[in-house]
């Protein structure tokens, strides 16, 4: 790299440990790194424009965060919660199961981890608290389930990846579904384990009026992420058109069906919406400008190179690459990871014969898993936050889960079927690795 490259990163990751957004830092670096090569100031606002407006898939980030603020807002997905305590409630840890139910159900509808912690998350921390269960375990199982919504589809990380890596959305919705139920089947065994030994209560079973009201009354939200990903999966519309149509299904059960949500509150929706997508644009836009930079460095190009020097095969450059995710992702920003780190390994994985639906959905549930990884997990400090519980109480209770998830990932990773199955059924065709 040049020296100029080198004071960029430097002055990125010196501002963003100051506090700076990871946007700002992005722009605030690029900015002075091309009055260091003397280059025109206005690359910075035409990469940004040129990649924020020319891509119809980036669309659906935006429609996917709305859907989301909509069901918070007017308490759909209370109504989720119920719906998944008649399911298994009963059961011994009854509220710990319904925990993460609730999530698998929201997963369908939001494709944001922060959007589950910060809706059904409160609730289900209260409830359990309400119940029995500790608030550090209560608060650590939230966090950690929240994690399932951007593996099942739609996800709004494997958006973001598809768009700079040029990968097919549609196939890495389909593979991600079978890692994110496999991702709670494995904190549902770790509810199991811990249950019989600290004895979680039992939810009383309900009565079938109230099995009927339930159902009848979470019924129409179910509907949400059937008509999307079928639509999806049909051929009927893209995963962008899909957002949309999630959208105004909520929008709309939300004003004439459950009647939950006014013009007040659809102003609050709107107003919170264009806040999120506000952070999520300007963090895109200094990724694009820092991309650029990155690809006129020929770093890519020099890292690819670099690891074909050293003889990794397939399956130890996995090995490698998810190893570095689990570090970064305990310190730095997903869409940081994402945005950068990713394409600038891509050349290397195509080099490799690594599959990129493959490498996509373990990327991404790499990422997650740092949400909850001490000592910089965002999902741990939200659920902190609004919930009022202590983060050493809630980090207490993680490490359990942790060991657990990550075993799954490595499991994930080289096990790639389990992951491509589904896809592959969908008629995809995978990249089959060498070694």
């Amino acid at each position: 790299m040049s020296f100029a490259a080198y004071v960029m990163f430097g002055l990125f990751f010196l501002w963003s440990f100051l506090g700076m957004p990871i946007g700002h830092a992005m722009l605030a670096a690029a900015i002075v790194y091309l009055f260091m090569t003397g280059q025109d100031i206005g690359l910075v606002a035409s990469q940004s424009l040129n990649g924020l407006y020319s891509s119809f898939v980036l669309m659906a980030v935006p429609l996917f965060i709305f859907s989301a603020e909509i069901m918070n807002a007017s308490k759909i997905t209370d109504r989720l919660f119920q719906f998944a305590n008649l399911m298994v409630g009963r059961f011994k840890g009854g509220l710990a199961h319904v925990n993460i139910v609730a999530s698998v159900i929201f997963s369908g509808m939001s494709g944001s981890a922060l959007a589950d912690a910060a809706g059904p998350g409160k609730l289900e921390v209260d409830m359990m608290v309400k119940a029995g269960y500790s608030p550090g375990f209560s608060a650590a199982l939230s966090t950690t389930s929240a994690i399932i919504g951007p593996i099942i589809p739609p996800s709004i990380p494997m958006i973001l990846y598809g768009v700079v890596t040029n990968t097919s959305i549609g196939y890495l919705f389909l593979g991600g579904v079978i890692p994110g139920l496999l991702l709670a089947l494995a904190q549902a065994g770790v509810v199991v384990y811990l249950a019989g030994r600290r004895d979680f209560p039992t939810e009383p079973a309900p009565t079938i009026r109230e099995a009927v009201t339930a159902t009848f009354d979470a019924l129409p939200a179910l509907f949400i992420p059937a008509i999307m990903l079928g639509g999806i999966y049909s051929g009927a519309v893209t995963p962008t058109e899909a957002a949309a149509v999630c959208a105004m299904f909520a929008l709309i059960l939300a004003f004439f069906w459950y009647r939950s949500l006014g013009f007040g509150g659809l102003h609050d929706v709107l107003v919170e919406s264009s806040r999120a997508t506000g952070v999520v644009a300007i963090t895109i836009a200094g990724a694009l400008v820092m991309n650029w930079i990155v690809a006129a460095e020929q770093i890519p190009e020099r890292m690819g190179a670099w690891m074909t020097a050293l003889d990794l095969s397939p399956v130890m450059f996995l090995l490698a690459v998810n190893i570095l995710f689990l570090i970064l992702g305990a310190f730095l920003d997903t869409l940081l990871m994402l945005l950068i780190i990713v394409p600038i390994l891509m050349p290397t994985v195509v080099h490799l014969g690594i599959d990129p639906v493959h490498f996509g959905v373990t990327a991404v549930v790499n990422m997650m898993i740092g949400l909850v990884t001490p000592p910089m997990g965002e999902l741990v400090f939200l659920i902190a936050g609004v919930s009022g519980i202590k983060v050493a109480d809630i980090t207490k209770e993680l490490w359990i889960f942790l060991v657990v998830l990550i075993a799954l990932l490595f499991v994930l990773v080289y096990v790639p079927e389990i992951t491509l199955w589904l896809p592959e059924k969908m008629g995809y065709q995978p990249v089959r690795a060498a070694g």
